[in-house]
């Protein structure tokens, strides 16, 4: 049992270190994340990878985990150093949160169309594997991205600055608005991608060791008729192999990262009404914005697991990039 004094100078303890993980974990992720996914998206964005249709999923999920870490972190890294406008100022906190949720949920779904679209690519049915084009990611990228707009409007209304005995000063105005903002983002943001993410990777994963099953003798027909068919084949296959593995890589690190807030988040609904000492809110507190920079970190990862997992496929475009790059310069 602690005494109120002993229970105060932990209280501020605690609170001075989250300040300076918020600032220097923060700046880090901030920095390697915004040069990771821009990248990420030159790399993707080169000529023998972008008409993909996977590629173009990626490059859009770059580009909301970029919009996602400058709406998020900027006023952490702030904070460090300056006064937060976002925590003071009421329209700054709404169109902040706004952003923030919309992209941040953006990026995760994103991700989830990825594994839809490996998934009829690797269907051997003739009909699915069509339906992988570039149109229908350009469609599933314009649905989600308005979907996430629908979905995180409310935070106009229930966003506001300036509160007290809250995680941060700008958050949901009332216990209403943070069970609706609790479960949109734990059950719609999180654990609905994430549960998605794991049918259709099971079902793509079927459906390449039936792929592999059905490759028999007639290949050494098609061979000997028409050998540049099968090279162009078998390259697009590897290409999408190699895909195939940044992407599960990506979301067992998405996982991750993301599950330890939607399970905070969840809990912090359920206990709601339940008297809280000043330590345990504090502890409480702390857990949260610890999981919730973890979630940044998931936003910032992409351009460094594909280097570590894309194979030949994306060093090749890396190479290339560098290339084009330094000829740019030389012809300067």
């Amino acid at each position: 049992m602690h005494s109120p004094s002993a229970e105060i100078i932990i209280v501020n303890y605690m609170k001075s270190i989250l300040a300076q993980i918020n600032f220097y974990f923060g700046l880090f992720i901030f920095v390697f994340g915004i040069f990771g996914n821009m990248l990420n998206i030159l790399v993707l964005s080169r000529r023998s990878l972008r008409y993909n249709p996977c590629i173009i999923i990626f490059i859009a999920s770059s580009t909301t985990g970029i919009i996602a870490i400058l709406s998020g972190l900027t006023s952490r890294v702030i904070s460090g150093i300056t006064v937060d406008l976002s925590a003071t100022v009421n329209w700054i906190c709404k169109f902040r949160g706004f952003i923030l949720f919309t992209s941040r949920a953006a990026t995760f779904w994103l991700i989830m169309l990825a594994t839809i679209d490996r998934w009829l690519l690797s269907s051997t049915d003739a009909n699915r594997r069509h339906k992988s084009s570039k149109k229908n990611s350009l469609r599933g990228i314009l649905a989600i991205t308005f979907i996430s707009i629908l979905l995180h409007a409310q935070l106009f209304y229930c966003y506001e600055a300036n509160l007290t005995d809250t995680p941060l000063k700008c958050f949901s105005r009332n216990v209403a608005c943070r069970l609706v903002n609790d479960l949109t983002f734990a059950i719609i943001a999180i654990l609905c991608p994430l549960v998605l993410i794991l049918v259709f990777g099971w079902l793509t994963i079927l459906n390449t060791h039936k792929t592999l099953l059905r490759v028999g003798p007639a290949t050494l027909t098609v061979n000997a008729r028409n050998s540049q068919v099968i090279r162009n084949k078998k390259r697009s296959r590897k290409t999408d192999q190699h895909l195939l593995t940044m992407l599960f890589v990506q979301v067992i690190f998405l996982a991750i990262f993301t599950l330890p807030l939607a399970i905070q988040k969840l809990y912090a609904t359920l206990t709601t009404n339940v008297p809280k000492s000043l330590l345990q809110t504090t502890i409480e507190d702390f857990i949260y914005q610890i999981a919730l920079i973890c979630t940044y970190f998931a936003t910032a990862m992409p351009f460094y697991v594909n280097t570590l997992s894309g194979g030949s496929v994306f060093r090749k475009a890396m190479m290339s990039l560098k290339e084009s790059v330094i000829q740019q310069i030389l012809c300067r």
